[in-house]
């Protein structure tokens, strides 16, 4: 059953709205201001739901369908969906959404700030000062690489890729990056392959889409033509990565940096990425600040407006 038939059937547009993740403060304020009914599992009226909304990197599929038989539209929090079994979607007829480039700026504002702390040696540096070593004129630091004239390549042009291009020329550095196919950038030079981008750069940013073709992309050839001077940097998704490599790597120290906000079985991370004092690691914050989360609420009750106005979300996932 389609939500515009049971509107048809209860001459109302207030509906039942299950949350398959925690979700902010926000959406919720959101949800019951336009009338909606929230359902947490466990709730009795659960399986009323005719909307769901996810967070598109969680597994989503035939087992959470059999709870929710009135469902008609899944809104994914956020741009990425690689979590979802759009085949199950298809079969049941729900409409799948997403909420594209609602957190991209804030997303390549942490890839920027990870390329700092990378090329500057931030995590070095603040353990020098803690340490005490400070204080021993013969263990000064040396000099960092920094960013001015510093190679930076972006595998996945998309809309994060391209901000986070934008910030590295502000800071003067050489642009690369590789793609599915030549986006023509205006200063940025293209390569067709990943592997040679990644000998080319100094910095390797991931912000491509997380499929079938993309899982562990950065394997151990790719982390090799980085080399030791080498440092990566994950805005992507865990799965993008060969974590196994990149621990081999980073402990026999023929990488040089690594900085990720996102790891394949999260919220577990490698135990030995924990060791590395080169590896900054962070909580998949990348979209968690206040101007992408109200951009994210924002697109979620868009795509439910237009899905109750037309039938179709505003942003819809192919599933079919």
């Amino acid at each position: 059953m389609s939500v515009t038939d049971m509107q048809a059937d209860t001459g109302t547009t207030s509906l039942v709205v299950a949350l398959l993740a925690p979700m902010p403060e926000r959406l919720l304020q959101a949800l019951g201001d336009a009338g909606h009914r929230i359902a947490q599992p466990g709730d009795a009226w659960w399986a009323e739901a005719s909307v769901a909304v996810t967070r598109g990197s969680l597994p989503t599929g035939d087992e959470i369908l059999a709870t929710l038989p009135r469902l008609a539209l899944l809104c994914c929090w956020g741009s990425g969906f690689d979590g979802i079994d759009l085949q199950a979607m298809a079969h049941r007829g729900v409409a799948v959404a997403r909420s594209p480039g609602s957190n991209s700026a804030s997303v390549a504002d942490l890839a920027m700030g990870f390329v700092i702390a990378l090329l500057r040696g931030l995590p070095q540096a603040q353990a020098h000062v803690r340490s005490g070593a400070w204080q021993k004129a013969e263990l000064r630091l040396p000099p960092a690489r920094g960013l001015t004239g510093s190679r930076l390549g972006i595998f996945g042009a998309g809309d994060v890729g391209r901000r986070v291009l934008a910030r590295a020329q502000a800071f003067e550095m050489e642009l690369a990056c590789c793609s599915r196919r030549d986006p023509g950038l205006p200063g940025v030079r293209y390569f067709a392959q990943l592997r040679e981008l990644a000998q080319w750069c100094d910095v390797l940013v991931l912000s491509v889409r997380a499929d079938a073709s993309t899982r562990h992309a950065v394997d151990a050839q790719v982390l090799q033509a980085l080399g030791p001077q080498g440092c990566l940097v994950n805005v992507a998704r865990g799965s993008v990565v060969d974590e196994a490599a990149l621990c081999v790597a980073l402990a026999q120290r023929t990488l040089g940096g690594f900085a990720s906000d996102v790891f394949e079985h999260e919220p577990v991370v490698p135990s030995p990425m924990l060791r590395f004092a080169n590896a900054v690691l962070t909580p998949h914050v990348g979209g968690a600040t206040q101007q992408a989360q109200q951009a994210q609420v924002d697109a979620v009750m868009h795509n439910l407006q237009s899905f109750l106005a037309t039938g179709q979300p505003a942003h819809p996932v192919t599933t079919a």
